[in-house]
C-alpha cells in the first residue's frame, strides 16, 4: 500500500516539473541565412541558455505553414510564434494594412518610434483581441529600381511596367499613370530579363537575393527618407504565453529584447549592403529627397490613404496616430 502511495505521489510530482517544461513551435517562411530567421534564432537560443525547461523549435521556410496562412493556426493556438509581415493578415484585421503603407515610415529611427506609440498599442489591442502578441517589433525597408532609368519622383514612373511590393503601393503607382504588373519578388528578374518589367520596388534584401542588379541601370535604396518600410513583428500565442511560468515569461521577454536591437540594427546594415552591391556592378544609385517623399505621400493620400480609410470604420483614427509621430 505504502509503494503504491509514493507511486502515485512519484507520478504527480512528475506530472507537474513536465507540465512546466514546454516545447514552443516557431514557423517562418525564410530561408535560414535571413535577417528574420537570425532573430527568431536569437529568442531561442536566449530562452535555451536561460534554462527555464523551454524550447523554441524553429521551422524555416514554409516547412510548417505556408507564408500567408499563418496568423490563423497562431490566433487559435495551433502555432505558438511565427515572424510575420502583419499586413499578410490584412484579410482577418484590415488595419494591419497600416503597417504597408507608403510614406508612413520615414527611416528606421522613425520606424523604431513608431513601435513605441499609441499607434501601435492601437494595433496589438487588436492583435489581443485575436489572442496574439508582439514578442519583437521590427520594420524591414526597401527602395526602387528602374530597368533604364531612375526612380526618385512620382512622375518618374509614369507609363512604366512597373511591380511594387503591396496593394497600397500598387494604388499609389497606379495613381502616378505607371501599369501594374503583380507578380512575388522572386519572378521580377526574369520579368526585366525579357522586358515585361520597366521598375520594381521591392525589400533591400530582395534587391540583392535576387541579384536585380544584373538587370537594372540604377537603384533608389532606402536612404534617410524611404517610401516602402513593412511591419514584419515576431508574434506568439498570448494565451500560450500566459500558460508558462513566470521565469519562462521572463526568459521570452529578455530574449525579444536583446533579439529586437539586433533586429533594428541589422535592417539599417542591409540598406547600406545593398548599395555598395549595386554601386559594384555598375548600377547608377540615386537618393529621394524630402520633396520626392512629400510628392509620393501627397499621392498616396489621394489613393492609398483613400481606399483604406473606405474599409476601415476606425482607419481615420488609427492613420492620424500614425501620421502623429514625428
Amino acid at each position: 500500500m505504502k509503494n503504491s502511495v509514493f507511486g502515485a505521489l512519484g507520478a504527480l510530482l512528475l506530472s507537474a516539473a513536465s507540465a512546466q517544461a514546454a516545447e514552443l513551435r516557431l514557423s517562418h517562411q525564410w530561408s535560414t541565412s535571413d535577417i528574420r530567421h537570425k532573430v527568431a534564432e536569437i529568442v531561442a537560443n536566449e530562452v535555451a541558455a536561460a534554462d527555464v525547461d523551454l524550447e523554441v523549435q524553429i521551422f524555416p521556410s514554409q516547412s510548417l505553414f505556408k507564408a500567408r496562412e499563418q496568423y490563423t493556426p497562431l490566433s487559435r493556438g495551433q502555432l505558438d510564434m511565427t515572424v510575420l509581415p502583419l499586413s499578410y493578415a490584412g484579410g482577418q484585421q484590415p488595419a494591419y494594412n497600416l503597417t504597408l503603407m507608403p510614406g508612413l515610415v520615414k527611416n528606421h529611427d522613425h520606424a523604431a518610434r513608431l513601435n513605441t506609440s499609441p499607434f501601435m498599442a492601437s494595433l496589438e489591442e487588436k492583435m489581443a483581441d485575436d489572442d496574439v502578441m508582439v514578442l519583437v517589433h521590427g520594420y524591414l525597408a526597401g527602395g526602387f529600381a528602374g530597368a533604364d532609368g531612375c526612380i526618385t519622383k512620382p512622375e518618374d514612373v509614369a507609363g512604366l511596367q512597373t511591380r511594387a511590393a503591396g496593394k497600397a503601393f500598387e494604388q499609389m503607382l497606379a495613381a502616378a499613370g505607371a501599369s501594374i504588373a503583380s507578380m512575388a519578388s522572386s519572378e521580377i528578374y526574369n520579368a526585366m530579363q525579357t522586358g515585361v518589367l520597366d521598375a520594381a520596388n521591392t525589400s533591400s534584401s530582395s534587391f540583392v537575393s535576387y541579384r536585380l542588379y544584373e538587370q537594372v541601370k540604377c537603384y533608389t535604396p532606402a536612404g534617410d527618407v524611404a517610401l516602402w518600410f513593412m511591419y514584419q513583428p515576431l508574434l506568439m500565442n498570448k494565451s500560450t504565453f500566459d500558460g508558462l511560468s513566470a521565469e519562462q515569461q521572463a526568459a521570452l521577454m529578455a530574449a525579444a529584447e536583446k533579439a529586437e536591437a539586433y533586429y533594428l540594427e541589422e535592417a539599417k546594415k542591409e540598406d547600406a549592403a545593398s548599395v555598395e552591391v549595386f554601386r559594384e556592378n555598375g548600377v547608377e544609385i540615386a537618393e529621394m529627397s524630402q520633396a520626392d517623399f512629400d510628392a509620393w505621400r501627397a499621392l498616396a493620400q489621394g489613393s492609398s490613404y483613400k481606399a483604406f480609410l473606405e474599409g476601415v470604420p476606425d482607419g481615420q483614427a488609427l492613420l492620424d496616430m500614425a501620421l502623429a509621430v514625428e
